[in-house]
């Protein structure tokens, strides 16, 4: 009778033993598996954030831009200007369209200009004659400037299809307006 529950219980320890060996390396998969889900979450939140900062940002330049092309309509005579000053509002106006809906559909606003923007206008609002031509252009080639740039970033950033989209639809032209704006400037110098 002895030799029953002597056998009893080594038979629970080797159970016990095997159910703690067997469970041991599924603890560490679940672990794994926790980190892993961990730095998805993380990346996600990453690129989410740096396309909030784009949509942010470019709904401030583009808005600063329409801007100022409003004033150069205005204040401008020269005939070049002019042109490419619709030109450029047109263009921008299509572009914050669709940086808003894409903005929105994230639930991202898109808010007025920025301070910084807000001193460029009034700046360029004070110029007045042939300095004002000087002036906008050279501010308009910056804006157009920053625009690529913000294109080119998120461009390498993301794998957004709509954002992507967006960069192979508008960097084209961004660089065609830019040059047209550095072919004007060249002339005013």
């Amino acid at each position: 009778m002895k030799a029953i529950p002597l056998l009893k219980a080594t038979i629970f320890k080797v159970l016990f033993f095997l159910i703690i060996i067997i469970s041991f390396p599924f603890c560490g998969k679940k672990s794994q598996r926790e980190n892993s889900i961990r730095k998805e979450a993380f990346n996600k939140s990453k690129v989410e954030e740096i396309e909030t900062s784009f949509f942010i940002e470019m709904g401030n330049i583009v808005n600063s831009t329409i801007s100022k092309s409003q004033i150069a309509q205005q204040k401008s005579s020269e005939s070049k200007i002019l042109e490419v000053s619709k030109k450029i509002e047109n263009h921008q106006n299509q572009l914050l369209q669709q940086v808003t809906e894409m903005a929105n559909k994230k639930l991202i606003i898109i808010t007025d200009i920025s301070a910084s923007h807000k001193e460029e206008l009034t700046e360029l609002n004070n110029t007045s004659g042939i300095n004002f031509n000087k002036v906008y252009i050279s501010s308009m080639a910056t804006s157009l400037d920053q625009q690529i740039k913000l294109l080119e970033q998120i461009s390498k950033k993301t794998n957004d299809q709509l954002i992507l989209k967006l960069v192979l639809q508008y960097l084209p032209e961004q660089y065609q307006l830019l040059r047209e704006t550095e072919q004007i400037n060249n002339e005013f110098i």
